[in-house]
């Protein structure tokens, strides 16, 4: 029995912090030198740290070389209300990952700002603690950080921090393989398979796989929700009034206020460059012993807020119907509504960036954040009653204490997309295509956020891009999806970025598939080593026996 695995979280927590810190270290310490591993997992999120488990517990070594200094990404970043869809295809070790912060919940140390007897219990679609199976579905971002780091403990798998892949030349391939990968600290890895783990596709893309960003247009693969949708508001997030984007109301000659696009949003059905919107989930809380007030931004500018005033005026009062409540007197905070935590039309050129650029995206965005705060607590465009509640509301003191209790990890909501020989459409996510050799399951709504704020012919502004369509049934995730076209790369998978249109994964991007899905690549990879062949060479049966031996769900 492993003794680590039953020792509370809030109990181990000091020594995972010892052990992660000391892989750390040792990967500082390497620069310029070479490390040489059987799987070489490249990313810090959900999926790549299941991913390193599923080789580990193979029997094969493996070296995660994270960009990330904290694990997890958006589930250990904010993103405690679970998007599950059907809980029921949720299997394997992303399983495991939700049945692990069960036995964390049980513990009253747990609960140091609430009793669990007074948490709701309210999960999306379903209960929050899950006692039939045991598993809890919604939690805190330190939580879910501190389990990441308990995998990574027990299975002894090295981690190297704050590793960023060299982008330009740091990728060497050798006969359509990838022989090593360098950071930019000068250090190289040599690995038989490489799995590209990140939400933004970059080994996938310095190693020459083709890849697509934006939307596809509708006859591309006989889609009906994707590319330009003007005119369809699926969700709230829509101007539901006339409200003018003039600096002068009703007077183009004005000016056009602040994050509103003046260039014509496209034909309806028409393919473009645009991805969803980007935000922080925040996590808040209004428990006072543990609320950090917010603050004015140093670069606040109340102007980059005036079309928020003017949703006011028009009596929208929608505020706080996305501040959904985690353990703790806590909430997890998405965007809700036609202007919101959502910065719509800024993150554009983020895919391809230099991390350089990124980086300036990403304050750019944690700027406007911070300040809808500052605006919603103080200004006098806020109604009365709002302003009262939302000054009850700050950062939770207890989280992300590095990092000014701010979220590590901005929601990418998407990225790049790899196109190869197999492309997942909406056509399979509802059904209408039969997917043949599943490596797992999805359920969700397909779900794209606003890709653009625009001026409508009638001169109001409106939204773009926000589809919600529920699939009905859990479908099948096809394993030529994770994998490049052969005669791109034969060892690389991509259970992140993989192959499938922009609406296709609007439902697959949730953070417990690409759990799976990291699971899944790793058993392939895994088997190519031991049968000494390419991954594209090992028989889905194969694959598929020990994807249900290790309690993955392929089918319902």
């Amino acid at each position: 029995m492993n003794i680590l695995k039953h020792i509370p979280i809030s109990c181990t927590f000091l020594i995972l912090f010892l052990v992660s810190s000391s892989c750390e270290n040792s990967q500082n310490s390497a620069s310029d030198k070479e490390f040489s591993t059987d799987v070489i997992v490249y990313g810090g999120n959900s999926a790549a740290v299941i991913a390193a488990v599923q080789v580990a517990r193979m029997g094969k070594e493996v070296i995660v070389v994270s960009p990330d200094k904290h694990l997890g990404g958006l589930t250990s970043s904010g993103l405690g209300w679970t998007d599950t869809g059907n809980k029921a295809v949720i299997g394997g070790l992303a399983r495991d990952f939700y049945h692990r912060l069960y036995l964390h919940y049980q513990e009253d140390s747990a609960w140091p700002w609430q009793k669990k007897e007074e948490y709701g219990n309210k999960g999306q679609g379903n209960v929050a603690i899950d006692g039939e199976n045991r598993t809890m579905w919604i939690f805190e971002p330190h939580a879910a950080e501190q389990v990441f780091e308990q995998f990574v403990a027990e299975y002894k798998i090295k981690v190297h921090r704050e590793s960023y892949l060299d982008r330009e030349e740091g990728v060497s391939m050798e006969d359509g393989r990838i022989s090593s990968i360098r950071t930019l600290d000068g250090s190289t890895y040599l690995a038989k398979q490489f799995i590209d783990a990140t939400y933004e596709g970059d080994l996938m893309a310095a190693a020459g796989v083709t890849y697509t960003l934006g939307r596809e247009a509708i006859d591309q693969y006989g889609e009906a929700w994707n590319g330009i949708q003007t005119g369809v508001l699926h969700h709230g997030h829509h101007f539901k009034s006339d409200i003018s984007p003039y600096v002068v109301p009703g007077d183009p000659d004005s000016g056009v206020l602040p994050r509103i696009s003046t260039e014509d949003p496209g034909e309806y059905g028409e393919g473009d460059h645009r991805v969803q919107a980007y935000c922080f989930r925040m996590c808040l809380t209004d428990y006072p012993e543990n609320r950090v007030a917010f603050t004015r931004p140093p670069d606040y500018d109340s102007t980059q807020y005036e079309l928020l005033r003017r949703v006011f005026a028009s009596g929208w009062r929608e505020l706080f119907h996305k501040y959904d409540p985690i353990p703790n007197h806590k909430t997890d905070v998405n965007n809700h509504g036609p202007f919101s935590t959502d910065n719509i039309g800024m993150n554009y050129d983020y895919p391809e960036a230099t991390y350089e650029r990124r980086r300036e995206i990403i304050e750019e965005h944690s700027s406007y954040q911070k300040g809808l705060l500052w605006f919603l607590s103080s200004d006098p465009a806020v109604p009365a009653d709002l302003q009262e509640k939302m000054n009850q509301w700050g950062f939770a003191k207890d989280e992300f204490t590095d990092n000014g209790h701010w979220p590590h990890q901005i929601y990418v909501r998407e990225a790049r997309r790899m196109v190869s020989d197999y492309v997942m459409t909406e056509n399979e996510v509802l059904g209408k295509s039969a997917v043949e050799q599943s490596v797992g399951m999805g359920s969700y709504t397909m779900d794209s956020h606003n890709v653009q704020r625009y001026i409508k012919p009638d001169g109001f502004v409106q939204n773009e891009g926000d589809i919600g369509v529920h699939p009905g049934d859990p479908y099948q995730i096809d394993m030529r999806s994770l994998l490049p076209s052969e005669d791109e790369c034969v060892n690389l998978l991509v259970p992140v970025c993989l192959s499938c249109s922009h609406i296709a994964f609007g439902s697959i991007r949730m953070e417990p598939v690409f759990m799976i899905l990291g699971q899944s690549a790793a058993t392939l990879a895994v088997l190519a080593i031991e049968d000494k062949t390419e991954i594209h060479e090992i028989p889905y049966d194969i694959l598929r026996e020990r994807l249900l031996q290790d309690g993955q769900v392929l089918q319902q």
